[in-house]
This record gives structure tokens, C-alpha cells and sequence, in this order.
């Protein structure tokens, strides 16, 4: 799943493909380097960021989602019902909802109705404030616990089980510690029963494994890190994963299916 944030603010890379012309420059690109999927996306997700109306964002994707579709699969990256609508009618044949349903209480409904893949994250509150909701007696045990109460709420809402997808939401609501832990029992996300779409591109927790904090890599420098996080998920069974660099997650994704599959441990 390649990334394309038609966004001002996004951590990575902010402002670069914020006009629709250079978002779909990069889509044509990323599908052309091996994205399976393009994920757009008007709505930057960074701690701390504020959220644009609804209205803007649906001025941001349209014209993206609508030109992207017409090379292959195309999923919404939103939280906001009225938004994946009209990105579904525009073309797009997937919704990627970080919130997984708890920002927006009409999302499941059109899920439901529109039968499509719906990716579902672990969630526990907007940007400006999620970092405060990090706190978890067992980080593993918990988001299982409740990514799991979601999968159920969405499959009662009419969710059909088969398009149902789970992401643990690394670095939402989630210290560096957290994110290596989930990644680390990576098969406790997977026993939940459903595909799961590992989403750590680029990630702060990326930037500062194995440096003191002034060395933190930038998100720019993250993408070797990220690419080994890429064959560990797949090796483990992952459905998908999330990316801005295309090239090396295939490149990771080769190696991943060289080796085969991770033996017990």
C-alpha cells in the first residue's frame, strides 16, 4: 500500500504532493515501482496535528482518487463517513479508517452497505491529544483486547467478517517501547482471525532505535528501518503493509519470500 498524503502537514512529507497534479504524479509513480494499492489520504494523522474541515478534505482527494482509480485499487484514508462516500464514488474500492469506526458512528453503516474492504486501526483519540492516551498495563494484551471489541462492534454493525482488515496503529497512542513490543508479538495481532495491515513507514520509534536523541534519523532517513519492519511483518503472516517507499519495501517483500516463512521460535 503506497502512501499519497495530499496534505500541508503530513510528518514525512508535508506539503510535496499537496496539489493534485503532483499527487497523482507520485501515485502514477508508486504504482509504477509496485504498489498494489494507493492509499489517499487529505487528512495529516502526526501527533498534534488539527484536523481540516470536511469540506477540505474532500477538496484535497476527489480529483486524486478519482485519477488514481483509473489505474488500479485505490483506498480512502479517512475517518469521516460523508468523506469515504464520495472517495467510493469517485473510484476508490477500499476505506483505511485509523479510527476504526470510533470517530464517525455512520462509517460502519457505510462499510456495511457498500461491502467493501474496510481497514480498521487501534484508536484512542484525535492527534492534538493521543500521545496522553499512551498508558497500557500490557500494550500487547490490551490493543489485542481492544482492536478485538472493535472487530466485533463493526462485524454487529453489518461489517461482513471477509472484508474486515485489523492494523494495530503503531505510534498512535503509542511510545517507542509500545511499537517494538506490538511489532515483536506480531502473532497475537494475527490470532484476532483477521488480515492485518502493519503501518510503521517512517515512524518516530524508527528514526530513534539504536540512536542517542540527537542523531534521530529523519522520517526521510527511516526508510532502511522501515524496510526491515517490512520483511519481518510479511515473514509473520501480515496481509499488508503501509508505505512511503515503494522500491524497498518490494525489495524487502523478495527477500521476505526467499526465506519463507519464520520457522518456531
Amino acid at each position: 500500500m503506497g502512501v499519497v498524503n495530499v496534505t500541508p502537514d503530513s510528518f514525512s512529507d508535508g506539503g510535496e504532493w499537496f496539489q493534485p497534479e503532483d499527487a497523482l504524479a507520485h501515485g502514477r509513480a508508486l504504482r509504477e515501482q509496485g504498489a498494489d494499492v494507493l492509499d489517499v489520504g487529505g487528512e495529516s494523522t502526526r501527533p498534534g496535528a488539527e484536523r481540516p474541515s470536511e469540506a477540505e478534505e474532500l477538496r484535497r482527494v476527489l480529483p486524486v482518487v478519482e485519477g488514481l482509480s483509473a489505474l488500479g485499487p485505490v483506498s480512502i484514508d479517512t475517518m469521516r463517513a460523508a468523506v469515504a462516500a464520495a472517495a467510493l464514488d469517485a473510484g476508490a474500492s477500499l476505506v483505511n479508517d485509523v479510527s476504526g469506526g470510533l470517530a464517525d458512528p455512520e462509517m460502519a453503516a457505510l462499510v456495511a452497505e457498500r461491502g467493501v474492504p474496510y481497514v480498521a486501526m487501534h484508536w484512542r483519540g484525535h492527534s492534538l491529544g493521543m500521545q496522553d492516551r499512551a498508558h497500557y498495563a500490557d500494550v500487547v494484551a490490551d490493543v489485542c483486547r481492544e482492536l478485538g471489541e472493535r472487530a466485533e462492534a463493526l462485524l454487529g454493525a453489518g461489517v461482513p467478517a471477509d472484508r474486515l482488515v485489523l492494523d494495530p496503529g503503531f505510534g498512535f497512542a503509542k511510545l517507542a517501547h509500545h511499537n517494538w513490543a506490538l511489532l515483536r508479538d506480531l502473532e497475537a495481532v494475527l490470532g484476532l482471525g483477521f488480515p492485518v495491515l502493519v503501518g510503521t513507514s517512517r515512524k518516530k520509534f524508527l528514526g530513534l532505535v539504536g540512536r542517542e536523541g540527537a542523531a534521530e534519523r529523519t522520517p526521510l532517513d527511516r526508510d532502511v528501518a522501515t524496510a526491515v519492519t517490512t520483511a519481518h511483518a510479511a515473514r509473520h503472516g501480515a496481509w499488508g503493509v503501509r508505505v512511503h517507499d515503494v522500491v524497498a519495501a518490494v525489495d524487502a517483500l523478495d527477500v521476505a519470500a526467499e526465506l519463507g516463512p519464520e520457522g518456531p521460535r
